[in-house]
């Protein structure tokens, strides 16, 4: 283990409090210098090395999942009713796959970002902390890509039109929208690897690298929440209209991008039976708002949520806790 890492009783990681709770609720922020010094501290202090702490030449253990069967896209529905108790570790195994590719193309875009900020930022301490995470974002990407081999299957690769608009979005100017899509993949991510991290009815392999994941995507939940309310503060009533839209437009798009539809090839399932049949289930809104809960009510607070369009984008995705009245 790289640097002084806490561990709970039980021989987890321990997630520094203060790192993981941002006083966001009433957009208020920390003075972002402040911010920045103390994460980048945690940083130098609080990190894993994959290629370290994961023991990529143990074997898979026979018999335990990839995924937790509940949170698997068909759960649920009369095509899972059909797969035997192999083919739903095969399926998990192939999901996991995908949502990781997905992860590792989400960190080439979030570091493009980040360099942009380094860039232009001097050498302030928030800028460094840009640079810091970056760092972070090529490590994550590297344990992805060895899980994904070590799965045996190739990266599940998103559509060239997917890539050029990613590509496209590099040319915007980094704002509100830019950092509430951060939040929209981190966010997602980290709420269902905090509850699989702990199952031991999953890999080994996979539960260390959420722990992994977990303690360091903290540090950039807690950066671009506070970077998202400040942008909010800076801008006028029409350009903060702007960015909810293209946010509330992402999300949907996210929810839907995680699980790729050839996934079901690997259960002879045809791809685009399978993926309706998720998308339209109860299981689809039931993980989406799980994830996503924290993350929803954050932005209701940070003000975006406002807006006609916005409430009716954000109502598609079907991630919205039915508790918030939009």
């Amino acid at each position: 283990m790289g640097g002084d890492m806490s561990t709970t009783s039980g021989g987890t990681m321990a997630i520094d409090s203060t790192v993981r709770d941002s006083t966001v609720g009433n957009s208020r922020t920390r003075d972002r210098q402040k911010t920045a010094a103390r994460l980048l501290k945690s940083t130098a202090n609080n990190f894993y090395d994959s290629e370290v702490d994961i023991d990529w030449d143990q074997p898979w253990v026979d018999g335990l999942r990839f995924m937790p069967d509940n949170r698997i896209s068909l759960y649920g529905t009369a095509l899972w009713n059909t797969l035997t108790p192999e083919q739903r570790i095969e399926l998990g195994r192939n999901e996991i796959v995908s949502i990781l590719s997905f992860g590792i193309y989400a960190e080439l875009f979030l570091s493009g970002n980040l360099l942009r900020v380094a860039t232009t930022s001097g050498l302030s301490d928030h800028s460094l902390y840009a640079l810091a995470e970056i760092g972070e974002e090529a490590r994550h990407s590297l344990m992805f890509g060895r899980a994904i081999e070590k799965m045996g299957r190739g990266p599940v690769l998103r559509p060239r039109p997917m890539i050029t608009l990613a590509h496209l979005a590099q040319f915007l100017p980094v704002g509100p929208a830019t950092y509430g899509t951060i939040l929209l993949i981190e966010e997602v991510l980290d709420r269902a690897q905090r509850e699989a991290m702990h199952d031991e009815g999953i890999q080994p392999h996979l539960r260390q690298l959420m722990k992994i994941h977990v303690l360091e995507e903290a540090r950039h939940i807690t950066y671009a929440r506070e970077e998202l309310v400040r942008g909010m503060a800076r801008l006028g009533p029409v350009r903060r209209a702007l960015h909810r839209v293209i946010l509330a437009g992402a999300a949907n798009f996210t929810f839907l991008a995680l699980v790729h539809p050839s996934v079901y090839r690997s259960v002879g399932i045809r791809p685009v039976r399978g993926f309706v049949t998720a998308v339209t289930s109860e299981t689809f809104a039931r993980n989406s708002t799980f994830a996503s809960d924290a993350m929803i009510r954050f932005f209701q607070d940070a003000g975006m949520l406002e807006g006609r369009v916005t409430k009716r984008l954000w109502k598609m995705t079907r991630a919205v806790p039915d508790d918030l009245v939009l």
